[in-house]
């Protein structure tokens, strides 16, 4: 097995030159769709997957078999929040941003990820009138799309020189597949990276979020818990306030039972008085008489 592993390959010659130059005119085709030719109608299902198949055929690795997006994929997003669910079945522009930015993300992010940024995009700017929307939103993303890509044909012409240095003692049949080797070692290295860059400031991002959560409910709580005792406090100084009242009008009788008692006695003498007065200007009318 090995023998005719090794006859196949003394008759392949890999020429990293023109695998490089392959590589640099394939960075100068890569092109998103631009927002102006995203329908601004509403569109059904099928309208989608006819729209997103057309315009994203070119960039994947085998034109003829890959499927860029189905029903099925499109109805998981929806279930799994990754993107709001149609209107009236129906799909909006944003919906198609929301869409083209999945299918993006999805080469290289876990589904998980994907939602951890897209779900707070939806929440802020979906079908949302403001300064910002989502259409804003990407422009401005792959607006940097140009410019980045200069950078990275500088940093795959210099893995390329780093390539053709390796392995420079080794018989030039060995050499030139391991100089291949490392070529896409190297790449493969910086996209390792760079994704698990990402991954950690995913899992940052949603540490902070849940971290900001816990302290607005625990705020929540103390706030609830604050005016609840105020409440309490009111009513307690308030029953007070009418205890001591009522204390009061009872102690304010209680206090003067003797003095309304002559207050009685001092009455009942004079109305005695003014009977005997009484009397006796009858009886000496009635002598004068």
């Amino acid at each position: 097995m090995i023998q005719k592993y090794k006859a196949v390959e003394a008759h392949m010659t890999i020429d990293l030159e023109d695998l490089l130059n392959s590589i640099l005119a394939s960075l100068d085709r890569i092109s998103h769709i631009p927002s102006k030719d995203i329908p601004n109608i509403d569109l059904y299902m099928d309208q989608v997957t006819t729209f997103m198949d057309k315009r994203l055929r070119s960039t994947t690795r085998n034109p003829k078999e890959d499927k860029i997006l189905t029903k099925t994929m499109i109805n998981n997003y929806a279930k799994n929040d990754l993107l709001p669910p149609p209107v009236k079945k129906k799909y909006t522009k944003d919906h198609m941003i929301m869409l083209i930015f999945i299918y993006y993300f999805k080469g290289i992010l876990s589904i998980s990820d994907i939602q951890a940024i897209l779900g707070p995009l939806a929440e802020r700017f979906f079908h949302k009138d403001g300064t910002m929307n989502m259409q804003k939103i990407y422009d401005e993303a792959f607006g940097m799309e140009q410019e980045h890509v200069q950078t990275l044909k500088k940093s795959i012409e210099e893995d390329y020189r780093i390539a053709q240095e390796t392995f420079a003692g080794v018989d030039s049949d060995d050499r030139e597949f391991l100089q291949f080797f490392s070529f896409i070692s190297l790449m493969s290295y910086d996209v390792y990276v760079k994704k698990l860059l990402v991954e950690k400031m995913i899992d940052g991002y949603a540490e902070r979020k849940k971290e900001a959560q816990e302290n607005s409910a625990r705020q929540e709580k103390g706030n609830g818990t604050l005016k609840d005792q105020e409440s309490a406090d009111a009513g307690g100084k308030k029953g007070k306030k009418h205890a001591a009242e009522s204390a009061g009008t009872a102690a304010g009788k209680s206090e003067n039972p003797d003095r309304n008692g002559r207050a009685d006695a001092q009455q009942s003498a004079q109305d005695e008085q003014a009977k005997r007065v009484k009397s006796l200007l009858e009886a000496q009318a009635k002598e004068e008489t």
